[in-house]
């Protein structure tokens, strides 16, 4: 018997706004489909967080026993600046700005993407489409999608029809929104006066002269839309209908809204069963944006090099840091709370070491049986890893009493405590266990405070030759200080 058959999972399904028991289409079976990178730069920690949520519910899923297809797209063309179908392409435009093949850019920032994902310890999904790969399979979509009275060519485009969708059909269904009630940009952009509503979108573009990535097609040389290329792959390898779809929060309109209604007007059904979406990660309190500055790279928070945090992040804290939030929460990433889940994260491995070393004794003074449950009643609530790590830290404080003596284990009960206890840390949360001294991380963060102490005395003694000499030696090691209102932080370049 498989772990999946005893343990129920309820999921909170955006389409119908409430948790609901998990029944997969095919007994033992789950398909899932999440919205992979758009590769024109480098993968941003908002979405290490959503693909991060995502790895630890493909991985939980493999831990019940479920057999699971996980395909994850890479959007390489028909992304435009513009959710309305107006701007330029966003791979074309790096390309023109960095003078270089749009597929040079493309296959950049894919390895970019996946280098930072391997250093998260991520698995690898189960396929990984394209959306260039795919171009045959969109425009046999779009053909249907006509043929079937749902979408119209307007000088070489092709635009979903939106309100004749919905008078037999709910547009909208999935971030219910109505219609009638949409607020949309109506400035003159682009390509916007083809359409017969503003509502509609692109299922495909024709390309203007200077566009480079271009595909011939039954309506003109053009590329297609960025909502079509994800209907066409998750039905492609999961088939029309199939159980999970997750994303970001932010893809839910339209990107979502927009699946929905081709695969409806194209197969006449709903594509998924159960939509998930992660939330948004924020820094110090503020959303991420490039254009205030108040955003951070993975490698910048890996490195220590930047301005926002005092000190470089090992992977697996990052990991546990953003696990002891629901994926449906919005996560503010702070100094202080990656200080306390490094601690945390530290502790824990700590126990975990320690397991090898308990001794049995011929009862058990604690019930590991309830709590090993407890741990997976956690994860069958809607993947809920705060409250899996809450149980986690009552076995590390089970492990540390036994090590004294104030609780007995038996010999059965110890490797319970064992198994459990190392699938959810390492199989399910994903975790590496690196010992807190392995790197010399914290070894060298001990010796550099003591230098920043040592500098800080020779300042109020005004010695200011001294305490010059202590950051010129240790920038020539590669250790910058940063003198702020806060006191001084350092990075590792």
């Amino acid at each position: 018997m498989q772990l999946y058959e005893h343990n129920p999972i309820k999921i909170y399904n955006t389409l119908t706004g409430k948790k609901e028991t998990f029944k997969s289409i095919e007994p033992g079976y789950v398909g899932m489909y999440v919205c992979g990178p758009t590769v024109y730069s480098n993968v941003h920690l908002g979405n290490v967080r959503t693909f991060m949520s995502f790895d630890m519910v493909f991985r939980y899923l493999k831990h019940l026993g479920y057999k699971v297809r996980y395909v994850r797209n890479i959007t390489d063309a028909g992304h435009l600046e513009n959710d309305a179908d107006a701007g330029e392409d966003k791979i074309t435009k790096k390309a023109r700005l960095e003078q270089i093949e749009p597929m040079e850019v493309v296959q950049r920032y894919t390895v970019d993407f996946h280098n930072i994902l391997n250093t998260f310890n991520f698995l690898p999904p189960s396929i990984e489409p394209t959306a260039t790969g795919h171009i045959i399979e969109q425009i046999e979509l779009i053909s249907t999608i006509i043929e079937n009275g749902f979408g119209y060519v307007v000088n070489g485009s092709v635009y979903f029809d939106v309100h004749k969708f919905n008078e037999s059909h709910e547009y909208g269904i999935l971030s219910k929104r109505k219609v009638e009630d949409l607020i949309h940009n109506t400035r003159e952009l682009d390509g916007q006066s083809d359409k017969k509503n503003p509502q509609d979108f692109a299922l495909w573009k024709k390309a203007e002269p200077q566009h480079i990535m271009r595909w011939p097609s039954p309506w003109s040389d053009g590329f297609p839309g960025w909502h079509l290329e994800c209907t066409a792959m998750s039905t492609k390898y999961l088939g029309d209908q199939f159980d999970i779809h997750g994303g970001g929060m932010d893809l839910k309109f339209p990107h979502h809204e927009c699946e929905i209604a081709q695969n409806e007007a194209a197969k006449g059904k709903s594509p998924v069963n159960y939509w998930m979406h992660a939330n948004m990660l924020e820094l110090n309190g503020q959303r991420m944006s490039k254009s205030t500055g108040n955003t951070i790279n993975p490698d910048e928070l890996l490195s220590g090099n930047n301005n926002f945090f005092s000190k470089a992040y090992a992977p697996s804290v990052i990991r546990f840091f953003i696990a002891q939030s629901s994926y449906r929460s919005v996560l503010d990433l702070t100094d202080a709370g990656l200080l306390a889940s490094e601690k945390g994260f530290y502790r824990l491995m700590d126990a975990v070491n320690l397991l090898e070393d308990l001794k049995a004794s011929e009862t058990s003074s604690i019930d590991i049986n309830a709590w090993k449950q407890s741990c997976y009643d956690a994860m069958n609530d809607d993947f809920n890893s705060p409250i899996l790590i809450a149980h986690l830290f009552e076995a590390v404080k089970y492990i540390n009493q036994i090590k004294e003596g104030s609780e007995t284990v038996s010999a059965e009960d110890l490797n319970t405590l064992k198994d459990t206890l190392n699938s959810f840390v390492f199989d399910v949360l994903g975790l590496e266990n690196t010992a807190k001294n392995d790197s010399g991380t914290d070894k060298l963060s001990g010796a550099v405070s003591v230098l920043i102490k040592l500098r800080q005395e020779a300042r109020a003694n005004k010695d200011f030759a001294l305490s010059d000499k202590i950051r010129d030696e240790l920038a020539e090691v590669g250790i910058v200080l940063k003198d702020g209102k806060d006191g001084t932080t350092y990075s590792v370049n």
